[in-house]
């Protein structure tokens, strides 16, 4: 069966990869011939079939974007709350005593899916790993955005608890734990046989500290037994790395060493405060190359974290360990160009070096290194037998003017106002900046309702009993 073909001519800017898949490459004036099939042409002079042909003058072509960390289940409705608070005694983080109160009922799971999946699509990301709680929508509503997705339903053994605001503590319930594996089991089962062969699964234990070594062992080698990839919050607030010198006396990349959990196929969310870190105590600088040796890829999810004072001790020098990095929105605003900017400053800020990392090594980490942790060597790259996921940008966009070098344009200030259409498998998902397939407004009118009521349970859900004036406060007087 032959397939329509789409082709992009004479297109301004192209971000290609070289033959031998070892780098991206500019290139100017050429051809882009794609359909559902997969990248059919990039260079000069397309001759062949085509049913639909896209005039390329103003226009970038890029892979799409692999985001490999992100929440549906409940960031949209926590936009605005807690950016300026968190415990003291947690160093800062407002994940466990703050953000933790905050989650969607069932009415708003749908909305705050669609919203984040509008979002990563017009920041021009084709391909997301959604960690989140099963729900009846969850797998239709990925299928119907569109886009490539690896959905990964949490599973753990033990609730955080704050105790007076100084003390984390855990509630365990190993068979509610359990229950919940068996499920995540016989959904990501689900989501692989889908019949638009764009979902799949991921197996997801969700934090190092909150389950067992005991089912951390079974659900991995569950995992690779049934062939699909896993990921583990791991390393990503002092609080838990501390937890863990208390229980084990490891970091966490060395207590997965020692469980024999580390490969390639691991993918370890946030991956910050390792032994080399200036806020932790060893100082001895193996965590890194452990990842190394083990193959076992961090997602980075700069963004979230910095509004916390945390950032990874550097982004630059993960890569220069040989450790594989892939970036990951996390939570709101799923911008995958403000990630990537975000990563690019911090990286830069924490190592106190303009050089520790530049913005086509950065392009790289969003595609292939994404890609590459997915497993997949058909992601992340323009080139002929790739998937036709791809990215036009507006170069004409005041934001994209003048244009000497487009990338750092689009990172540096642009962003996702100069993202045009997106595709996936050749298809449009995004045209002139809106997603196709989602009713985005009625999404978005639904979020401030279930705002206000996540509030409200919050309110009940608070140990202090704290109301939610006091919980998020205004950041300006409100007279």
């Amino acid at each position: 069966m032959s397939y329509p073909i789409t082709v992009i001519r004479k297109a301004a800017w192209a971000i290609a990869r070289d033959a031998a898949d070892q780098q991206h490459q500019y290139r100017q004036g050429i051809d882009i011939a794609f359909s559902a099939e997969g990248i059919v042409h990039v260079g000069p002079d397309y001759v062949g079939p085509v049913a639909e042909e896209i005039r390329g003058e103003g226009l970038m072509v890029m892979p799409g974007f692999v985001n490999v960390h992100c929440h549906s289940g409940d960031e949209p409705i926590a936009k605005g709350l807690f950016d300026d608070t968190g415990t003291a005694a947690l160093w800062g983080n407002s994940l466990y005593e703050y953000s933790a109160l905050i989650d969607s009922d069932a009415d708003a799971k749908a909305a705050c899916q669609v919203v984040m999946m509008a979002d990563l699509m017009r920041s021009g990301v084709t391909t997301h790993l959604d960690i989140a709680g099963v729900y009846d929508q969850w797998l239709p509503l990925a299928a119907q955005s569109g886009m490539r997705a690896y959905l990964a339903p949490g599973f753990r053994e033990a609730a955080w608890k704050v105790v007076d605001s100084h003390r984390l503590d855990f509630e365990w319930n190993a068979a509610r734990g359990r229950e919940r594996y068996q499920a995540a089991l016989s959904f990501v089962e689900t989501a692989r046989k889908h019949p638009s062969g764009r979902m799949d699964g991921v197996i997801a234990p969700s934090q190092i500290e909150t389950v067992s070594e005991d089912l951390l062992r079974e659900s991995v080698a569950e995992a690779r037994k049934r062939g699909f990839r896993i990921t583990i919050h791991a390393a990503q607030t002092m609080a838990e790395h501390e937890e863990l010198l208390r229980r084990t006396g490891e970091t966490a990349p060395r207590m997965l060493e020692r469980l024999g959990l580390l490969g390639e196929d691991l993918i370890l969310g946030h991956c910050i405060f390792l032994d080399h870190h200036s806020w932790t105590r060893q100082r001895v600088r193996e965590d890194l190359g452990r990842l190394a040796r083990s193959g076992t890829h961090v997602a980075h999810c700069p963004v979230t974290f910095a509004r916390s004072g945390m950032t990874l001790q550097s982004l630059g020098a993960y890569r220069r360990a040989g450790v594989n990095v892939g970036l990951g929105t996390d939570s709101y605003p799923f911008n995958m160009l403000e990630e990537m900017r975000e990563a690019l400053i911090c990286s830069r800020v924490s190592s106190g070096n303009v050089f520790d990392l530049d913005s086509g090594t950065m392009f790289d980490i969003a595609t292939v290194g994404g890609a590459k942790a997915l497993g997949r060597k058909d992601l992340g790259r323009l080139a002929p037998g790739m998937r036709a996921d791809l990215v036009l940008v507006d170069l004409s966009h005041p934001a994209m003017q003048p244009v000497h070098d487009p990338l750092r344009n689009l990172i540096h200030c642009a962003a996702e106002r100069a993202v045009r259409d997106v595709f996936v498998d050749g298809a449009r998902i995004v045209k002139a900046g809106k997603p196709i397939h989602l009713d985005v407004d009625g999404a978005v009118r639904q979020l401030q309702d279930a705002q206000r009521r996540a509030c409200r349970i919050a309110e009940k859900s608070d140990p202090k009993g704290r109301d939610i004036a006091t919980l998020a406060p205004y950041s300006l007087p409100l007279i």
